[in-house]
């Protein structure tokens, strides 16, 4: 069920121990303090367990960090500030620092809170990019609380009826926590792909699917090379659009942080917007009323017949969950070029390379 990479040539496999220690160090001499190495050594040890190789969201966002915290864009050990501090919500000031920081203490503060208040949520403006933002609602599930996560992001996507880009990717995460199972987590950015997946496309010599990306001029088309100066589509054609428009309403206009055309342009100041909610199911019912309708739910959309035999319906999330477990067990994988890549950045900073 879950994706590999087919040829082992162009991948090393290492333990989940041996990878977050070398994050972990390469980040502290980046300058993060310990508290934000572990904080985006463990996002991004979520993100290589569930990691497909066109998403990008591994250890290649190492480069990003190295180079924007070079440039200014990313501050390590940023002056964090609590800005509005309210029984059920909260607006974090995350000064120009690391997003997997600034997003994983807003997640923090509305889980406190809703489990006071039954639901919480919690704005984050003037940060980064947050990694992948079924992370941040699996913070929540952990604590047996519904987590909702959102962003947004550089303008990729068209509004529907037009191939001028305004709107970014802007992806969801929602966890909902099961007893003695993995949590049901929705991951998804609201368009159809993104260029990081077109590119690996792109790079396998493969065409890609018509609802993916425009040409510049609007046209379809499956040549992820001749799309990849143009915009990404929304899911779902316009309801995705207006999904988008509402996330960075509620991540960029509500918050204080840019929005539309100005979030992500600048690279000393990207000023991105996050929003994190929590809910307490039991706010309803009691645990045990929760969990079993939730597991009857479940036992009605598994107990589906499939359409191939082949392909059992599954839950969001249930992939990345087996990959992971996988992974676990056989190592992560890690392409050889980012390998190499790191070896050298690792020189420059001093560090050694266990890699």
């Amino acid at each position: 069920m879950a994706y590999e990479v087919k040829d082992t040539n162009l991948v090393n496999h290492y333990s989940l121990d041996t990878l977050q220690q070398f994050t972990m160090d390469f980040m502290q001499a980046l300058g993060a303090t310990s508290e934000e190495a572990t904080i985006i050594s463990d996002g991004l040890m979520t993100a290589s367990q569930w990691w497909h190789p066109g998403q990008g969201q591994g250890l290649e966002k190492l480069f990003r960090y190295h180079r924007r915290i070079k440039g200014g864009g990313i501050i390590p050990n940023a002056p964090m500030e609590w800005i509005k501090d309210g029984p059920s919500y909260g607006l974090l000031d995350a000064a120009k620092g690391f997003g997997y920081v600034s997003a994983h203490r807003a997640m923090t503060r509305a889980i406190e809170k809703a489990k006071t208040t039954g639901i919480a949520m919690v704005g984050v403006r003037h940060s980064n990019h947050f990694g992948i933002a079924g992370y941040h609602a699996l913070t929540a599930a952990k604590q047996g609380l519904i987590g909702w996560s959102f962003t947004n992001a550089k303008a990729e996507m068209a509004p529907w009826g037009s191939a001028q880009v305004v709107l970014g990717t802007n992806p969801w995460g929602i966890a909902i926590p099961r007893k003695d199972h993995h949590a049901i987590v929705l991951d998804m950015a609201l368009t159809m792909s993104g260029k990081g997946m077109m590119g690996w496309y792109q790079r396998e010599g493969r065409e890609m699917p018509d609802n993916w990306a425009l040409t510049p001029d609007g046209q379809m088309t499956t040549d992820p090379s001749a799309a990849m100066d143009g915009p990404l589509l929304p899911i779902g054609e316009y309801k995705g659009y207006g999904m988008s428009l509402v996330t960075d309403v509620l991540s960029g206009v509500m918050t204080g942080a840019l929005f539309g055309l100005s979030v992500f342009q600048d690279d000393k100041n990207y000023d991105v917007g996050h929003t994190m909610m929590a809910i307490d199911p039991t706010a309803f019912l009691t645990p045990e009323e929760f969990d079993q309708r939730l597991e009857k739910l479940i036992a009605e959309v598994k107990g589906a017949d499939p359409i191939d035999p082949a392909r059992p319906v599954i839950l969001p999330g249930e992939v990345e969950f087996e990959r992971m477990d996988k992974r676990q067990q056989s190592g992560i994988p890690v392409s050889r070029k980012t390998v190499e890549g790191l070896h050298e950045l690792s020189t420059d900073l001093g560090i050694e390379f266990t890699l």
